[in-house]
């Protein structure tokens, strides 16, 4: 990562016409001392910016980045910075354009079953705003009571519900964006069928920053369901919670939810549940099933049924939120003691085909026998989505130069299985050095291309993305 060596101070005149763009007084930071909190996200890596903006309005953010044009300096789009890849660290200096004054519902249509948001809006209260006429946004990241919906767009974050309702690319209708040229751009539509033109609005969700900068979005609702069903599933070992999930996923009844924790984390954790677990317990499965009220319980002994097979040790189900909270208890109570064990921990968000997870866990077991590391994975089973954590601490070097070693041959054994290198999390700054191993030569010059249409100068976000 750069250290600001080799950056240059912001021209004064650049300076000036940013205070004159900015109508109040507290929305241009300079001082290092103010900016220092702008410089780091959930990677834990630090650059501070040479000045942040806090536009209120679309047409600041125009101004603010044809500005940044004509003087050629970076601007970094943040929301409440908390990706884990560094896509919201200014590693080039620069401008940090940060979203939290772009806070407004501006227009919420139920009839029409859409809402329309600026980014710096969180997550939560987008479900709150929409769950009074009973609908819900169905992204809904870990982060979702404090992270904003430009974020989510940002990174495609999702989810659990993603199994079911998708991520934000299969929730969003449109976008009002400005490009690195300083051009505004309306992308999308608002009904639920559209064909005309390219579809931009989910090129620009999943860009991180890199094409445009997100101002509104014209989020698809989805109506709650009256009922949901818990249930709790214990194997043997991961080729058999593996193989259930195949069969759960080969069902008409679409789980709502499907995660999966594997033995090492079972044993971390055992003492949080609230439900007996058996010993010998390999895996553990969170289903959940939601829908109307008159179809629940077949829809759950659907998935019961498709649960059960070789390798089960034992199934609860749930009925009421206590039943429910106890059941999950021991899921929820993962991260935080991962925390505890290694607050510095590497936290990769991989994706493999669900009829290759059993391999890539087991062949994982043995990457961490060979490079001496604590390695605990949970994730989203119906995806195939794993979040691979790596228990060490990165202020060690030898510890360090361990977990680099495996995360090199931890992404070639992903490609191998036919996965991807991030489901939800993103590239940011943290993959770039691993890109090239996924996408080709030719569709990175593709790649390529469309940034230097949408962003002629290389503006926005610099050093993420691209290798």
């Amino acid at each position: 990562m750069p250290s600001g060596a080799d950056r240059r101070a912001l021209p004064e005149a650049f300076l000036r016409q940013l205070r004159d763009l900015l109508e109040a007084g507290d929305t241009l930071f300079t001082d290092p001392a103010d900016t220092f909190c702008y410089g780091y996200d959930n990677s834990r890596r630090q650059v501070s910016p040479d000045a942040v903006a806090l536009p209120s309005t679309h047409q600041e953010v125009v101004e603010i980045v044809r500005l940044c044009n004509r003087f050629s300096v970076p601007v970094t789009p943040r929301g409440r910075a908390t990706g884990t890849p560094g896509g919201a660290i200014p590693v080039h200096g620069g401008l940090v354009l940060s979203t939290e004054r772009l806070n407004r519902i501006v227009e919420y249509v139920p009839q029409d079953r859409y809402l329309v948001t600026e980014p710096g809006v969180i997550n939560a209260t987008v479900q709150e705003w929409a769950g009074k006429d009973g609908f819900f946004w169905p992204p809904d990241p870990t982060s979702a009571a404090f992270c904003t919906i430009g974020g989510n767009l940002a990174y495609n974050s999702a989810g659990p519900r993603a199994v079911k309702y998708g991520t934000p690319r299969e929730n969003t209708l449109g976008l009002r964006a400005v490009t690195g040229a300083g051009e505004e751009i309306r992308v999308g539509v608002r009904t639920s069928k559209g064909v005309v033109g390219y579809d931009l609005t989910r090129l620009l969700i999943g860009s991180e920053g890199t094409l445009a900068i997100i101002t509104e979005a014209t989020l698809k609702l989805t109506p709650l369901p009256q009922a949901k069903r818990t249930l709790r599933a214990i194997y043997r070992d991961i080729r058999s919670a593996a193989t259930a999930v195949s069969r759960l996923m080969a069902q008409p009844v679409i789980p709502a939810a499907l995660e999966f924790i594997d033995a090492n984390a079972i044993e971390m954790i055992r003492n949080y549940s609230q439900v007996p677990i058996p010993a010998g317990a390999g895996a553990l499965l969170m289903i959940e099933v939601d829908g109307i009220e008159a179809g629940i319980d077949s829809a759950t002994r659907l998935l019961h049924e498709a649960a059960e097979g070789p390798g089960l040790l034992s199934i609860e189900q749930a009925h009421t939120r206590e039943e429910i909270a106890a059941l999950w208890a021991m899921r929820k109570a993962l991260s935080p003691a991962l925390r505890k064990v290694a607050p510095k921990k590497i936290n990769e968000d991989v994706v493999v085909p669900v009829s290759h997870m059993a391999e890539f866990i087991d062949r994982l077991d043995g990457l961490a026998r060979k490079h001496e590391i604590t390695i605990i994975n949970f994730g989203h089973a119906g995806n195939g989505n794993i979040h691979v954590n790596l228990l060490i601490d990165p202020d060690q070097k030898v510890q360090l130069a361990r977990a680099e070693r495996c995360l090199d041959e931890l992404f070639g054994l992903v490609l191998e299985l036919g996965g991807t290198l991030s489901g939800e999390h993103g590239v940011g700054f943290d993959k770039v050095a691993y890109i090239s191993r996924e996408i080709g030569p030719a569709e990175l010059e593709l790649m390529r291309g469309l940034k230097r249409q949408f962003d002629p100068k290389g503006i926005l976000n610099p050093g993420k993305l691209f290798p």
